[in-house]
């Protein structure tokens, strides 16, 4: 990483209001977005495969998304005004490179939050007793009003509900660790028949690219701190993700891990488990639901250039936009809680290695300003192409997987 004095960090009005955050606020948006339903789809989508391969392709998309959410970063520290990435694609791209990360913006995000709806649907069910949909609205509801009150909000509340939520996950793991009934031996097993797929839901897991902007936005006050707080965000969540998987595989064994893996954890450790483990797995898909919805929402407005996102009935209009078609397309019946992850965490991703880097060329090239803060070495042209290559042939796989040519992974 190189650093270079900021020449100025003067903003010009745009629709998305400037409001501060912390280091910690920033870096726990990070680990709220990413730490969701892809970690308890993780054990799940990995259990032909193994552990060891899922490790690795949690090293691979990890740096990978890493490098291109630097890019981005540098991209926004490059532009006066706050810009969501259509914006951003615009003008460093062109209207086709908003478009399209616009629709895969849309693509994670309506995926992630049916996965959200789903799943927090199923376990309210098992905790409470009470219908999967009315689950997902008692859990729909608190989470919608994060969104609604903006960036500051979501920073604060992600903050809070990220340390209790790591805290949460620590017991559990330790506790599986601890029960005299897990076995490691049992996660330590490989088959490269179905590691590709394995590699799309990784993608999905480190979702908070999206998020960027949002946080540029709140650290322009302080810009060398964005990139610590990206990285150590993706670091926390890179290690929860990697344990996650092992505790629960360890625990149940392949053949017992279930579809949301918290739902196994508590049956192999009995009552006390089950609840705590639960009470994790909806505070992981409520802090992504913030992070995720709160980007589409401001996504919106920025991509349809509407005038301000604290004008009230531009926000009711974003807000209905990003919340009521994931909450329908879950109870549609057509898009499993696995397969929402697996499909967004694939197309998504394409787009996202891609726009990125043509955004750095693009801001490098046209920029309003000298960063206080550049990407190094992992911005050449040779390690971009990696990226590129790896998501686009995921994706590739994703395609024959779905036409039945290539082995599914569950």
């Amino acid at each position: 990483m190189s650093n270079q004095e900021n020449t100025s960090v003067a903003t010009e009005e745009s629709a998305l209001s400037v409001k501060k955050l912390t280091f910690w606020e920033a870096a726990m948006i990070i680990v709220g977005a990413n730490i969701g339903a892809g970690i308890l789809g993780l054990a799940y989508s990995a259990r032909k495969a193994g552990w060891p391969i899922l490790l690795l392709w949690l090293i691979v998309a990890g740096v990978c998304t890493t490098a291109s959410m630097l890019y981005v970063a540098e991209t926004t520290l490059r532009t006066k005004k706050p810009m969501q990435l259509p914006g951003l694609a615009e003008r460093y791209v062109g209207k086709l490179g908003a478009v399209l990360v616009f629709i895969s913006v849309c693509a994670n995000s309506i995926g992630c939050m049916i996965s959200y709806t789903n799943g927090s649907g199923n376990i309210l069910s098992e905790m409470l007793g009470i219908p999967r949909p009315l689950g997902s609205l008692l859990f729909t509801i608190p989470a919608v009003l994060v969104v609604w009150f903006g960036l500051k909000a979501t920073g604060m509340a992600e903050k809070f509900l990220s340390t209790g939520m790591i805290v949460l996950l620590g017991v559990i793991i330790l506790s599986s660790f601890l029960s005299g009934k897990a076995d490691v031996s049992r996660a330590m097993y490989v088959n490269w028949t179905y590691a590709v797929p394995v590699f799309n839901v990784s993608i999905f897991c480190y979702i908070a690219q999206y998020a960027v902007p949002e946080l540029a936005r709140g650290l322009r006050h302080d810009a060398k701190k964005l990139p610590k707080a990206i990285t150590i965000g993706m670091l926390i969540t890179g290690i929860l993700l990697a344990m996650v998987p092992l505790a629960v595989i360890s625990l149940t064994g392949p053949e017992n891990v279930t579809e949301v893996a918290t739902l196994a954890w508590g049956q192999a450790l009995g009552t006390w488990a089950f609840f705590v483990a639960n009470i994790f797995a909806l505070c992981a898909m409520m802090s992504s639901y913030w992070a995720v919805g709160g980007s589409m929402l401001t996504n919106i407005v920025d991509m349809f250039k509407f005038k301000s996102e604290n004008h009230k009935p531009t926000r009711v209009i974003a807000l209905i936009c990003t919340v009521l078609p994931p909450f329908v397309l879950a109870y549609s019946g057509l898009v499993s809680f696995v397969d929402a992850i697996y499909l967004a965490g694939t197309f998504g991703g394409v787009i996202m290695s891609i726009l990125p880097a043509l955004m750095l060329s693009g801001s490098r090239k046209n920029g309003d300003m000298e960063p206080a803060w550049k990407c190094g070495w992992y911005s050449a042209h040779w390690v971009q192409g990696i990226i590129i290559a790896l998501f686009c042939a995921a994706a590739l796989y994703a395609i024959f997987d779905l036409a039945g040519v290539l082995p599914s992974a569950w």
